[in-house]
C-alpha cells in the first residue's frame, strides 16, 4: 500500500523552533563566538552551530545557514538564516521554496513524483521509525 504525502514525512523537523539566546556575559559570549569560529573554521559545523545558537551570534548561524544551503540542505539554512535573523537570505528561499510549490500545484505530474519521495538515507521513514519501536516494545 502506497503511503500518502502526508504519512511520508514526520513531524520533528515541520516546524522552525526560535528561542531566544541563553543570556551570557559580554566576555563570555566573545570567548564562546571565537570558540565557535574555530570550531566552524575546522569543519565542526554542528558544534559550532550549538554555540552560535547559545551566543545568538547571527554572522555564526547565517554561515551555518549558508554551509548547509552548500550542502542542499534548503529547510536547515532556512532555519538558521531565520534565527539569525538575515531577512535577505531567508526571503530568498522561501521565494525560491514557493516557487517550488506553485510548480508543483500547477503540475499534477510534480505532485505525483513528490508523492514517491522517499527520506534521504539515513533517516527512517515513519513506517520504519513505527516498526523500530513495535520491535523494541517486545523486549
Amino acid at each position: 500500500m502506497e503511503k500518502s504525502l502526508k504519512e511520508k514525512f514526520d513531524d520533528k523537523n515541520a516546524y522552525i523552533k526560535v528561542s531566544v539566546p541563553t543570556p551570557v556575559d559580554g566576555s563570555q559570549k566573545a570567548a564562546l563566538n571565537r570558540r565557535g569560529n574555530q570550531l566552524f573554521n575546522d569543519g565542526k559545523i554542528e558544534e559550532a552551530r550549538r554555540v552560535f545558537m547559545t551566543t545568538g551570534y547571527s554572522d555564526g548561524l547565517s554561515r551555518v545557514g549558508d554551509y548547509y544551503k552548500s550542502k542542499g540542505r534548503i529547510l536547515e539554512a532556512l532555519k538558521m538564516y531565520w534565527i539569525a535573523p538575515d531577512k535577505n537570505k531567508s526571503q530568498i528561499l522561501i521565494e525560491q521554496l514557493s516557487s517550488v510549490l506553485q510548480s508543483m500545484i500547477n503540475e499534477p505530474d510534480m505532485l505525483t513524483d513528490f508523492a514517491s519521495f522517499e527520506p534521504r538515507s539515513g533517516e527512517a521513514s515513519s513506517t520504519e521509525s513505527e516498526n523500530q519501536m513495535e520491535s523494541n516494545s517486545d523486549v
